[in-house]
């Protein structure tokens, strides 16, 4: 993985995301299913946060900046760190405060790494259920309990035979609803509600299609590089790079992926 300005190994980037997930895991485990309570960022609306979102990234942070000390940091809850190496890390301490808060085990620890916009290694640790999903040199492990075996999406490519989920219904707005209206019809299931653990279960083979919009770049750029390398698609409505945020599109083969696509296209165009 060159870059101009310094290098880093796939050996060190895995070291360094489960080491800083298993130091967030302290504090958010210590927290989980307590009487913890809860901020709102938002003066209309409902956007939570709590000491354990904080605490976590902060820790997550000293990790990365003690074993790299040159790298940018982009994290959900404090100041991005600049840096004018290639690399750029990008946490989401708490994806899914929402279930956190219910005591809902399907949140997780959201740790990627970019090259220059280019998400190339990604984590997702759910330390409740002690589940944790890496990703690095385009290969995705399972890990449970100290074992690892190989991630592999589903061989599912028809939309009639997909399972589908979506964080919530209530996230589509405008052309969006008509769009997820849609392919909510057109699939075999959904379940709401998973999080960044929906994207995971794609990885695994049990879940087929991801679909949502309003995702901020911390929300999705760590779970591309677990899709895909487990053999999944992953794009914008538009079949733009999802790095970004905004809307997004994950499918377990490029088959479902273009069948998603063509059809959120006919419905928002109609």
């Amino acid at each position: 993985m060159p870059s101009s300005i310094d290098q880093i190994t796939d050996s060190a980037i895995r070291s360094t995301m489960l080491a800083a997930s298993a130091a967030a895991s302290d504090i958010t485990l210590g927290m989980f299913r307590t009487g913890l309570s809860v901020d709102n960022k938002l003066k209309s609306g409902f956007d939570p946060v709590t000491a354990a979102d904080r605490d976590a990234e902060t820790v997550i942070r000293g990790i990365i900046s003690d074993g790299h000390p040159t790298h940018g940091i982009i994290g959900e809850e404090w100041d991005a760190l600049r840096s004018e190496s290639t690399f750029t890390w990008i946490i989401d301490p708490i994806d899914g405060t929402r279930a956190y808060i219910a005591g809902v085990p399907v949140w997780g620890t959201l740790i990627g790494l970019l090259e220059g916009d280019r998400p190339v290694a990604g984590l997702m640790h759910q330390p409740f259920i002690d589940e944790c999903w890496i990703a690095t040199g385009g290969q995705t492990l399972y890990r449970r309990s100290g074992v690892e075996t190989p991630a592999r999406t589903s061989a599912v490519t028809s939309l009639a035979r997909a399972r589908a989920t979506t964080t919530s219904p209530e996230i589509f707005q405008g052309p969006h609803t008509v769009g997820w209206s849609a392919i909510r019809d057109a699939v075999l299931q959904v379940r709401y509600g998973l999080d960044c653990y929906g994207y995971c279960l794609l990885a695994s083979g049990h879940i087929d299609l991801v679909v949502e919009t309003e995702l901020k770049d911390v929300d999705i750029a760590p779970l591309i590089p677990i899709i895909e390398g487990a053999g999944g698609v992953v794009s914008t409505w538009d079949g733009g790079p999802a790095a970004r945020g905004g809307t997004c599109v994950a499918a377990a083969t490029p088959e479902l992926h273009a069948q998603a696509l063509a059809l959120l296209r006919r419905a928002v165009l109609e």
